[in-house]
């Protein structure tokens, strides 16, 4: 890495941290690109150049606190136990360590702004794309998922499920939602545990 891409990453690194610091006491919606630029110690043209928006800031910021609970869905999908252990571990992993870090990153003033929670809930769906998609690809090689099935129409059913589970106006009925759509998607309308 050159002079030049070091400091760019340090640039980036600075604007995503101070963004976080400011997102996490106040929200999204009551912080300005100025703020993030002041307390970085950044241009706010810097900021658009590296990110293109306060959207985008949110992304990377989230990207950034989720990476380690990703991790541990991927790592789960290689141990030795029985494939529908491995989806109800993923799947409670990724709500349990989701609502730990929005208490860890977030006060409840900055929990309260809905576009904080929007924008959050957006990411985490588009960044359990990629796991789910790995989970499936795993069930159908271990003959739990019907090959037959294309990978983008569990995809879709799953963005679906995902989309009805965070119509929620608070972060309680959020989570209460969430575990009955895995429990939906687990075992059906008829099924049971």
């Amino acid at each position: 890495m050159n002079k030049y891409e070091m400091t760019t990453q340090k640039k980036k690194m600075s604007i995503i941290q101070s963004a976080m610091l400011l997102f996490r006491e106040k929200g999204v919606t009551a912080i300005t690109m100025k703020e993030i630029a002041s307390h970085a110690n950044v241009s706010q043209a810097s900021i658009y150049n590296y990110f293109g928006s306060k959207e985008a800031v949110v992304a990377e910021c989230f990207n950034l606190v989720m990476a380690d609970t990703f991790q541990k869905a991927n790592e789960i999908l290689g141990k030795e136990m029985d494939f529908h252990t491995k989806l109800e571990l993923g799947l409670s992993l990724c709500v349990d360590d989701f609502n730990q870090l929005l208490s860890k990153y977030f006060s409840q003033e900055a929990l309260e702004d809905q576009a904080l929670m929007k924008l959050l809930i957006e990411n985490i769906n588009q960044g359990k794309k990629e796991i789910y998609r790995k989970y499936i690809e795993l069930g159908k090689e271990e003959g739990v998922i019907d090959v037959n099935i294309p990978t983008s129409i569990y995809l879709g059913f799953m963005e679906a499920i995902n989309t009805m589970g965070s119509n929620a106006d608070i972060r309680e009925e959020l989570n209460e939602n969430i575990d009955y759509v895995h429990h939906l998607f687990l075992y059906g309308v008829i099924g049971k545990k």
